[in-house]
């Protein structure tokens, strides 16, 4: 079997699948104007056996140890059973001291964990230095960030400037964080930057079909491995080196020392997950008499990069709760609002502001650059006096979408939600709450939190308080076979605010003209540059 796991025959046969459903799009009926879908995912096959196979041999210069797992199969239980590879059940159990969770993994978990060399020390009576757990890392940090669910894993290090042998020197002052993720699902995007990039040749032995490239604010490492889809990256700046901005050049050593020590470090087999297809999504059926909105990618005239238009997506990319506590709330453009004389901040209709003109890196958008979110208000506070019951204009309250894991460590000015499921695999991310206030009320890495939860307040935070205006900056990306990648969420946002106010909106204004695109399935963060937008009246996202 090929070391992707998938047989000529299936390979063929899956192409063929693929060329055919894209054909059907194209034939389709155009979508509907008030017509939401959700997306469309595909479901790999994992090897676990290859990944076995692999673990043994990367073990084997350890023979104390590599005698002590068990590789014989157990014949007598359910091949989906953890006792079926004995093996994967011992290597977990080592594994889960310092990645908790990692056996829910349905993909081999790659971490740069040598678990065989730190059951070796252990076994040899090392002092309590020397079993360390950055002597075992490659001399990344402990792991900050660490999540495994149905789809697949998600995890997070560093590495502080001067460690590492051998490592060139950098500009850069602050540890380099590293991300990896694995994933037995990819979301079906149109996507003609997808699939692209570079060999990195140091690599090409150990990673044969390795991508790197530059893309939304990060440099990416993507390949395939047992199957599954894994992707490395770590945020820069496509620029000269500065001492508080990673050039993307100082951060090719770091993430290939990553890879370099990757090792299978736990998961477990589990019943394949099956592809998604995208469907018409149940909408309430009663009208609002006053939500409405304009039309996905109707942005305001000319505030697009360099006054190219918006980006229509029709898609709900989530069935989630609205991330306002309360209605009525607003989506309009913050950068732009005096532009908009007829449809201010706090009035309907809202107005897509995705690929608004900034300096941030946003695919989907024309140019390459976009908002990579949308902007969101609170109804103002009633004037004093007024019957209506008391209103706290700064304790407006912000809630989770969905039940999730945080992503978060204590200086992000950001909080990021991640569902992992076995139908998705998804990232909500919320920006401009108090740093401060998160803290103190413990959204950081790891925590769950349920849908509906309060995880804040409507806030005004940028660098520092006061930054930008009293609003809600939200995003989604989704994963796909380049990463995580930015998406329009304001579709979403119009599905989760109708199950909000338990009514359907109306979508007015021009008709924007779009043409059935095929679903893209690609071959086998967001860096704050200097503000560089036109026309807009904030310094903000």
């Amino acid at each position: 079997m090929p070391p992707g796991g998938e047989t000529v025959v299936g390979k063929s046969f899956r192409f063929v699948s693929l060329l055919l459903a894209s054909l059907s799009l194209l034939t389709a009926t155009p979508t509907a104007a008030d017509e939401i879908r959700s997306p469309s995912l595909t479901a790999l096959r994992v090897d676990w056996r290859a990944a076995l196979d692999q673990f043994r041999t990367e073990i084997s210069s350890h023979p104390q140890i590599a005698d002590d797992f068990i590789f014989v199969p157990r014949r007598s239980v359910s091949r989906f059973d953890p006792r079926a590879m004995p093996a994967l059940v011992q290597l977990n159990a080592v594994s889960s001291q310092f990645f908790t969770g990692i056996s829910r993994s349905p993909v081999p978990v790659l971490l740069p964990f040598d678990a065989a060399a730190y059951l070796e020390g252990q076994r040899n009576g090392a002092p309590g230095t020397a079993l360390a757990l950055s002597r075992y890392q490659a001399d990344f940090n402990p792991v900050d960030m660490f999540d495994a669910g149905p789809a697949g894993y998600s995890a997070s290090f560093s590495l502080e400037p001067g460690a590492g042998e051998g490592m060139p020197t950098r500009t850069f002052a602050k540890p380099v964080e590293i991300q990896i993720t694995g994933s037995a699902l990819v979301y079906d995007i149109a996507d003609p930057a997808g699939g692209k990039g570079e060999q990195a040749k140091p690599l090409a032995t150990v990673y044969p079909d390795l991508r790197r490239f530059i893309r939304e604010g990060y440099v990416r490492y993507a390949f395939t491995r047992f199957g599954a889809a894994y992707v490395v990256s770590v945020q820069c700046l496509d620029s000269v080196a500065k001492p508080r901005r990673l050039a993307c050049k100082e951060a090719y050593p770091v993430a290939e020392r990553f890879l370099k020590a990757l090792h299978v470090a736990g998961g477990q087999r589990a019943r394949p997950l099956m592809d998604v297809a995208s469907v018409v999504i149940d909408r309430p059926t009663g009208r609002s008499a006053d939500f409405s909105y304009r039309p996905s990618g109707d942005i305001l005239p000319n505030t697009g990069y360099r006054r190219q238009g918006g980006h229509p997506d029709p898609m709900a990319y989530a069935q989630m709760r609205f991330p306002l506590e309360t209605a009525p709330a607003f989506v309009h453009s913050q950068s732009y609002s005096k532009r908009d004389k007829d449809e201010g901040p706090t009035a309907y209709p809202w107005r897509d502001n995705f690929c608004e003109s900034r300096s941030f890196e946003v695919w989907q958008c024309g140019g390459g650059y976009g908002h990579q979110g949308e902007d969101i208000r609170a109804a103002e506070c009633p004037p004093p006096g007024d019957s209506r019951s008391p209103c706290d204009p700064k304790q407006r309250g912000v809630v989770a979408v969905r039940d999730a894991v945080v992503i978060r460590a204590p200086q992000d000015q950001a909080a990021t939600l991640e569902v992992n499921s076995r139908t998705e695999h998804i990232r909500f991310r919320y920006m401009h709450m108090n740093p401060q206030a998160l803290n103190a009320n413990g959204v950081l890495n790891g925590r769950i939190v349920t849908e509906g939860e309060k995880i804040g307040v409507i806030s005004n935070y940028l660098d520092h308080p006061a930054g930008t205006s009293m609003h809600l900056h939200f995003d989604v990306q989704v994963f796909t076979r380049d990463g995580w990648i930015w998406v329009s969420p304001y579709v979403t946002l119009v599905s989760a605010y109708e199950r909000l106010i338990r009514a359907r909106g109306r979508e007015i204004g021009p008709e924007i003209a779009s043409t059935p695109q095929p679903v893209a399935h690609a071959l086998p963060e967001d860096v704050l540059k200097p503000d560089q937008r036109e026309g807009s009246s904030s310094d903000e996202n």
